[in-house]
């Protein structure tokens, strides 16, 4: 009996990578921003959205986010540490900007009758996962929080990358960063047993944080300047897109189109403020307004930190805005939900 179940699980998951490996190339073929994840993402959705309801590979997201974060990690050098740690107050500023944003999508929910804990964790601009427990532990519906931050995720990945990619100026590719096989044969490990040290200890998104944690310590302290060999990032997109993918299907933009809409106008307007308000806030502190409108979006922290690397932008800013308003959120989100109820 066992092994018939594993055999129709395995038969649901086989095609999910194949399928994600052929959107990626395909989006790679006609140039497309970040293929590799938007071109996976796109086809698995096309799939599922055609009857064939495939399902997410056992450990590709976290294998993906693995991957990705050590890379993200790794450009953080002393001197970009630096310089982050001397604009501390504009980070700090632009996460805090950003929070306030999700007033925008409960005044709009509210309007619209829904009840104030769906509308409050369904518009919070990150932490997708702790939302949705916080949004149970609150009474609040818990399928339509869930829906909320998958359709707000979906649209950053789809529209954030490609505005950015073809309004900025064109550049040209990076030199090819030094690949050292003794230092990540020791960071890579290190980055997965804290990934699943923070996991038992339940810290928010712990195979993006602990893998980044580590390879930027490392890559501080030992001022190193190296990168992950070439294809193991873009392997990581394709896992994380395959994986983003299996949240949708046609039910999923069925289920209350009037609740999924006014979730798609916040989060256009969300994107809009924090374009305008980072472009503010760059031109008052001297900061680069491009890294700064990254870091300001609503969630997405993978994605948006793989844009700046693409396009030669701060990674280390548009990281460390979407690390701290992610802290914010999980920290603040149930005490300021507390304090509006009593209020």
């Amino acid at each position: 009996m066992l092994d018939l179940c594993a055999l129709a699980q395995w038969r649901r998951y086989w095609a999910t990578p194949l399928i994600g490996l052929i959107g990626g190339y395909l989006a790679s073929l006609i140039g497309w921003p970040l293929p590799w994840i938007i071109g996976s993402l796109l086809a698995v959705i096309a799939a599922r959205c055609s009857g064939w309801l495939v399902t997410e590979l056992p450990g590709g997201r976290q294998t993906g986010q693995w991957l990705v974060a050590s890379a993200i990690g790794l450009h953080f050098t002393g001197e970009v540490m630096g310089e982050l740690l001397g604009h501390f107050g504009v980070v700090l500023v632009g996460a805090l900007t950003t929070l306030m944003l999700s007033l925008i999508g409960i005044a709009l929910l509210r309007r619209a009758g829904v009840d104030p804990a769906t509308a409050f964790f369904s518009s919070m601009p990150g932490g997708a996962s702790e939302m949705v427990n916080l949004a149970q532990r609150h009474d609040a519906q818990v399928a339509r929080v869930a829906a909320a931050h998958s359709l707000r995720l979906l649209l950053v990945v789809l529209l954030v990358p490609a505005i950015f990619t073809w309004s900025l100026p064109p550049i040209e590719a990076p030199a090819a960063a030094t690949v050292s096989g003794p230092w990540l044969a020791a960071l890579l490990p290190a980055g997965a047993l804290l990934a699943l040290l923070w996991k038992r200890l339940k810290q928010p998104n712990p195979w993006m944080l602990g893998p980044l944690t580590v390879c930027a310590v490392a890559s501080v302290g030992f001022d190193l300047h190296i990168g992950l060999p070439d294809g193991l990032g873009q392997a990581g997109q394709w896992l994380i897109g395959c994986a983003l993918g299996c949240h949708f299907d046609r039910a999923f933009f069925r289920s209350a189109p009037g609740f999924l809409a006014r979730i798609l106008l916040f989060s256009l307007l969300a994107m809009l403020s924090a374009a305008l308000l980072a472009k503010g806030l760059g031109w008052l502190a001297g900061e680069d307004q491009s890294s700064l409108m990254l870091g300001m979006m609503p969630g997405g922290i993978t994605e948006l930190c793989l844009t700046a690397e693409a396009l030669q932008l701060s990674v280390a800013l548009v990281t460390a805005l979407q690390v701290l308003r992610l802290f914010l959120v999980m920290f603040l989100a149930e005490p300021l939900f507390r304090l509006w109820q009593r209020s």
